[in-house]
């Protein structure tokens, strides 16, 4: 995609939204189902059901899928996507690349072993490589702004406000 056709694609939505703030506010959803059998939550995705279970370092068999490397895949997709529609509007040529992110856990946190040990992720870093001739100031301001519009990074740097409820049902 070329820039004027990102510009062309998103103009009108740009447009709409400017006049019309509310219509940009939006409540994406995620919702699961829990496992009748051992531990794990199958969670509805765009593409599919996934099954969530526990990582192995804390006892799972590592057929399902972990829910922090789910969490970090979503930023690397989301940074992916930001980085590249970002280069794109600022034509910033790039003829491949790769992103990575990686996070460290203590899971004593989360098996309760050690009340010091923080439950979450205590770093996470995230890495592109790219094949490209953009110049160091290219780079500089496709990350600055890669940063500032990727939703799942702007998310995690910001904690949001977190609500957690409960309520009891018989049957489902």
């Amino acid at each position: 995609m070329q820039a004027e056709e990102l510009r062309a694609l998103q103009a009108p939505i740009k447009a709409l939204y400017k006049e019309q703030p509310a219509a940009a506010l939006l409540t994406l959803k995620a919702a699961g189902q829990l496992g009748s059998e051992g531990i794990t939550c199958k969670v509805e995705t765009g593409k599919g059901l996934i099954e969530a279970g526990l990582h192995p370092a804390t006892g799972g068999d590592g057929l399902a899928a972990c829910s922090g490397d789910m969490l970090l895949e979503a930023l690397a997709a989301c940074a992916g996507v930001t980085l590249r529609a970002v280069a794109t509007a600022l034509e910033i040529p790039i003829r491949q690349g790769a992103v990575s992110a990686e996070g460290d856990l203590d899971f004593r946190g989360t098996l309760g072993v050690s009340k010091e040990a923080p439950v979450g992720f205590k770093e996470i870093r995230l890495h592109f490589n790219l094949d490209t001739d953009a110049t160091q100031e290219q780079l500089d301001s496709l990350m600055k702004l890669t940063k500032r519009y990727c939703v799942v990074f702007q998310t995690l740097q910001q904690s949001p406000v977190l609500a957690c409820t409960v309520e009891r049902s018989h049957r489902l």
